[in-house]
Order: C-alpha cells, then structure tokens, then sequence
C-alpha cells in the first residue's frame, strides 16, 4: 500500500521548539518523501526564519493564520497538505529517527483511519519534566491510558503524536472548537462514523511540555473540566473511572480529618503506601532520588487540578444544566 505522509504542526510563539523538532525530522531513516506543515496560529514570535533554513533539508510548506486555537491550526493544516495520511504533532515534541518508518510499518501490516503513540522523557529533559512526565504517563496515574497496550482497550490517541487519514478528517471534519479536550471528541466522533484506531505502542515521542508548576495545575485543571463536558455531548463513553482524582482527593481530605477528629490514622495508611509506590517508581524508573521527590508534587497537584475541575464541571454541567459554552468559555475557540 502506498501512503503519502504529511506532518501538521501547529506553533504558537515557540521558534525555538520548531527549531529542535525541525532537526529530529531531518534525521528520519524513512526513504520515500514526506511534507511537513508548519502552521504559524497568530504568533507575534515568527518561526518562519527557523523553517527556511531546513528548506533545504526537508520539504516544508509554512502558513500564518490568525490565531483561533491548535484544533483550527490542525484542521488549517490538513485542508492544504498534499499527503493522504496526516502526522499531527505538537511543537514541543522531539522524535526518534526510526518514527515515521515504524509508523509506515505497522500501517502497511494493519492499516487504521487514526493511530495515537506514546509519549516519553528525553534524557535532555530538566527534573520538573521529567517528573511531570512520570506523572503524565505512569500506570500508578493514568492507568496507562496515554500509551500502554495492556491498559487500554478502544486507544484514544492524543494530538501531540497523532495520526489522521485524509478521508477520516473529511469524515469528520477534524478537532472541534474545545481545548483541551478536542483529542477524544475527535476519537469518538471517529469511532460513531465507523473508523478504528489503534496505539503504535513504538511510534513514541520526546514530549518536553516545557512548563512550570502553576501551567501543569491549570493544564489538569482544564483537562478535569472538559471531560464532564464530553461526557454530556457523548453520554455513551461515561467511565465511573473519570470520578477516581476526585475521588482521590476526597479521601485525602476525609483521611486528615479522620486523624484530627477521630484520632484515626487507618485510611492515611493506604495513601502513605500509594506515595511511597509513588516515589519508588518515579525514582527507579528515572534513576534519580530528586524525580521521586518531585514527582510527588507532580501526583497531587496532577490529582488535586484534576479533580477539582472535573467536580466543578459535573456540578455546573450536570446540576445547574448550564451550557457549557457559557459555563466555562475560555475552553472554547471562537
């Protein structure tokens, strides 16, 4: 089967991460020719200049648009690509050189519409993204549900390391207005028009998520109130898995009061044991004592802005019936 590969990359103020993962794609070990689209969403940083010095390298086909979201800049992106099948990255990610032809690989032996892949830590990476990323990806977290065969079932690919078939995207006409949340309204609208997906467990990328402390709680705390929101608009994909941060964090609280109030420290016992698990891995997986600590941090605020969004959207969503559009407009692009 002969596939013609584009990749979409939306960038927004961030040259510098356009200049790194230019550089990863110019040492693919993949023979044919692929494009690669870089969409500029409004930045008043230009990453430009950093695209035309690979011109050489690389085929690139460069666009600004005004700003109007990552989910508008992906579907600009795939509108005006030439290849038919569509690699979506995110602009802070490095991939390794064997991506595209494992790619090419496990879609010549079990062609899907729309394939996701993992995302891991560089060895370049800082602590705080390391950490962060442990907390992202980590069965004890997430359940493996960003990455890992044994975990997942129906595989929702995320949009940092995602694949799209030109006649899924017209299909379905690609991310909606949501963000975040516009990955898994896209994979279930997908899954209701009748295309598979699947994990390419070794399409991994180098995911950086260059950030801070403050921009990890807002980006879970974001992430825990969009999921109420799909909830209502796919009612069918309700998980009572969606409740565990919140629920977490509630007996985080109920467990402190137990020992202030009731002088019981028995429910402490089980979160005591599940930080512990915490630390261990973290610190044997990334070999370092500094990670387990910090991934410590990572959990509970990963936990605590989770849960909490998700409690706040479940109450104005499903309680009070607001529109969600109206309830919490700075998810949405207009």
């Amino acid at each position: 089967m002969k596939i013609s590969y584009s990749f979409i990359i939306p960038v927004y103020n961030r040259p510098d991460e356009i200049a790194e993962l230019l550089e990863s794609l110019s040492k693919q070990d993949f023979t044919k020719p692929f494009e690669i689209v870089i969409v500029e969403d409004g930045s008043s940083i230009s990453s430009e200049p950093i695209a035309a010095g690979y011109n050489e390298q690389l085929q690139i086909s460069y666009y600004f648009k005004e700003n109007s979201g990552p989910g508008d800049s992906r579907n600009y992106g795939m509108r005006v690509a030439k290849g038919d099948y569509f690699l979506i990255l995110d602009s802070d990610c490095i991939i390794p050189s064997h991506y595209l032809t494992t790619v090419d690989k496990s879609l010549q032996q079990e062609y899907v519409a729309c394939f996701g892949g993992p995302d891991s830590a560089h060895k370049s990476f800082t602590t705080l993204q390391k950490a962060i990323n442990f907390a992202m990806t980590s069965f004890l977290t997430t359940g493996g549900i960003r990455g890992k065969k044994s975990s997942v079932n129906k595989f929702q690919p995320r949009s940092f390391n995602m694949g799209l078939s030109r006649k899924a995207f017209e299909a379905t006409q690609g991310f909606g207005d949501i963000h975040p949340g516009e990955d898994p309204d896209l994979t279930i609208r997908l899954w209701k028009a009748g295309f598979d997906t699947k994990l390419i467990e070794e399409a991994y990328v180098y995911h950086k998520r260059r950030i801070s402390w403050k921009k990890f709680y807002q980006q879970v705390n974001k992430f825990g109130m969009c999921r109420p929101i799909l909830n209502h608009w796919h009612p069918e994909t309700r998980k009572i898995t969606y409740w565990f941060p919140t629920l977490f964090v509630l007996g985080l609280c109920a467990s402190l009061l137990s020992i202030l109030i009731l002088k019981s420290s028995l429910l402490m016992l089980f979160y005591l044991l599940y930080f512990a698990l915490v630390f261990l891995f973290a610190t044997i997986e990334n070999r370092s004592l500094v990670i387990g600590v910090l991934s410590l941090f990572a959990v509970s605020i990963q936990f605590f802005g989770y849960g909490y969004g998700f409690l706040k959207s479940t109450i104005a969503i499903e309680l009070l019936r607001k529109k969600p559009e109206e309830a919490f407009p700075r998810l949405f692009f207009k």
